[in-house]
């Protein structure tokens, strides 16, 4: 019998089943990650994300349709991290505000509230691009139109939707030439179609455990299960990375042999070699041969096994209690972490996203008030955001993303926050985030310290040092698994085997008749003298360029350049 209406009931487990399909595919959507860059993580933001809304809607205690659009909505904002997820926290948020007037949902109550996701999540975005999550929205939403005069049956309907959405998510390689370079499509669009797909399964019917995502009682704490921890799917349980040192350069036939003998004993293997270092990474099941065999050239730095299978644990219970914290706001109106000050509040204060404790320190040292751990590998979501304004005693808090993916989930922020003035400045890079806090001018009112600010980023070039997790072509280069990679504002400019070779071509890239300061953090894979060593090469190349080193103590990246 065909089922043309969806209660409460069937929404709340549709949602379940969709976020179970995406946690599910989260590392395959984090693959399709255009550059090829060792923290992709689209999947990881929108699994975060969508969770964080399924620990709302797990605790909702009268089922309606009133209580889990709301859950929905509410959940997926707070918990939003990087673009992808709060795209999708602003299309659940469209399509509840249609959904929460309804008892039930038919074909002409979704098609509408298809229509209202899309609306909102294109008005969140200043500059929206197409070939991503938004094109396949839209394109799903306008066959809603469609559908919509001309069929009557709700499962017939959710299959076209989904199709659309695919055959749209497909072209969009020929709508942003990065992505067909790249040969992937959007993986914001490829995260949406699993929701989708996953919801679809639960319509019709498919046997799917909710236990980890049900409330068992009033007021009762959302825990991993069992089957959430179990470590049979890791086969190779030790992450182990380490630094040869050479004491001469390694020749093309030793390193081939090194590799394969890492390849015999585990997988996930990254051997990146310089001409004074071999930096190493494996997972395997014997350590002490991985670190026995490396022993045969040269001294270890930088020695770090983990336990991948108690990790893994941990990082569940992690993301339980986070969640619990979560559902415990809530239950407190939305007073988030809220921080009660002996002294009045001043005019002004600031919370900066960084991450490495020598960049944390400059941060701090250039006024920030708090720091908030993440940036490229790992994006705060705006609750974390919130909690970071609710520490900071000042009227009005200024907000420095430093990157990219997390200005809208800070522009989320500003319109969650209700006790205080917040202004998000759009800087996108650790050197824009510390140029804007030199321009700031404590007389002047928030506007102008606003603009001024702004206004800066517009001096800076910026530019990162890391290496490739794959093969691939991308702005016209071939690049391999373990190359080095220098990335700037305008995209790949470098690509090299040696990490020095690929840093110095990069900063010629980014220098010009104008530039006359050169700063380099080093991360902390990098020692002190090996970024004095490529201080001194650029000054002798640039005598007229002052060139500062500090330490920056960033993980994945070896070196972060701004040059102004």
């Amino acid at each position: 019998m065909s089922v043309n209406s969806i209660s409460s009931d069937l929404l709340m487990k549709m949602f379940f089943a969709g976020a179970k399909r995406l946690e599910a595919k989260k590392e395959w959507i984090n693959e399709l990650n255009v550059f090829p860059v060792p923290d992709g993580d689209t999947g990881t933001n929108m699994c975060m994300t969508i969770m964080s809304a399924v620990s709302f809607v797990s605790e909702v205690e009268e089922v309606n349709m009133l209580s889990v659009s709301k859950a929905m909505s509410s959940g997926s904002l707070r918990g939003a991290r990087g673009n992808s997820g709060v795209i999708l926290s602003q299309l659940l948020r469209g399509f509840t505000n249609v959904t929460k007037e309804c008892t039930s949902l038919d074909i002409p109550t979704i098609t509408d509230a298809c229509q209202k996701a899309v609306e909102t999540a294109y008005k969140a975005v200043m500059k929206p691009k197409e070939g991503t999550i938004l094109t396949v929205a839209r394109g799903m939403a306008e066959k809603a139109l469609t559908l919509a005069e001309e069929c009557d049956d709700l499962e017939t309907y959710i299959d076209e939707l989904i199709k659309e959405g695919e055959a749209v998510l497909e072209k969009t390689p020929d709508m942003l030439p990065v992505l067909k370079q790249a040969g992937v499509v959007d993986s914001g669009g490829q995260g949406l179609i699993e929701v989708l797909k996953g919801a679809q399964e639960a319509f019709l019917g498919k046997e799917i455990d909710y236990s980890s995502f049900e409330a068992p009682s009033k007021g009762a704490k959302v825990v991993a299960s069992e089957e959430e921890i179990s470590e049979e799917d890791i086969k190779f349980g030790y992450c182990t990375e380490f630094i040869i040192n050479l004491e001469s350069p390694i020749s093309s036939e030793t390193e081939a042999e090194y590799k394969a003998f890492l390849e015999s004993i585990g997988d996930s293997i990254v051997v990146v070699a310089d001409d004074d270092l071999v930096k190493t990474h494996v997972h395997t099941n014997h350590p002490g041969e991985a670190i026995e065999k490396a022993l045969t050239l040269g001294s270890l730095s930088k020695l770090k096994i983990d336990n991948m299978r108690e990790e893994h644990r941990e990082k569940l219970f992690k993301a339980a209690n986070k969640a619990n914290d979560v559902i415990d706001d809530v239950a407190k109106k939305n007073t988030v972490n809220k921080v009660e000050f002996t002294e009045p509040p001043k005019e002004f204060g600031f919370v900066s996203v960084a991450v490495g404790e020598g960049i944390s320190n400059i941060f701090k040292e250039l006024g920030v008030d708090y720091v908030i751990e993440g940036g490229q590998t790992m994006n705060p979501s705006t609750d974390d955001i919130l909690n970071g304004i609710a520490r900071v005693n000042a009227k009005t808090v200024f907000v420095l993303p430093n990157n990219k993916n997390i200005i809208l989930a800070a522009n989320q922020a500003v319109d969650i926050c209700e006790d205080k003035k917040v202004i998000v400045i759009p800087t996108k890079t650790i050197p824009q985030g510390i140029s804007s806090l030199i321009n700031y001018i404590p007389d002047n009112s928030a506007e102008e310290n606003a603009e001024k600010m702004t206004e800066s980023l517009e001096y800076i070039k910026s530019g990162n040092v890391t290496y490739a997790v794959r093969d691939t072509e991308i702005d016209d280069k071939v690049i391999k698994e373990g190359d080095y990679m220098g990335i700037t504002d305008d995209g790949i400019k470098a690509v090299d085997k040696k990490l020095e070779t690929c840093v110095l071509s990069m900063i010629d890239e980014m220098i010009d008749d104008e530039s006359s300061i050169v700063s380099i953090y080093f991360g902390a894979d990098i020692k002190e003298n090996q970024a004095e060593k490529i201080a001194s090469k650029i000054e002798k190349k640039y005598p007229d360029m002052e060139v500062e080193i500090q330490e920056g103590g960033q993980p994945v990246y070896s070196y972060i350049v701004s040059v102004e």
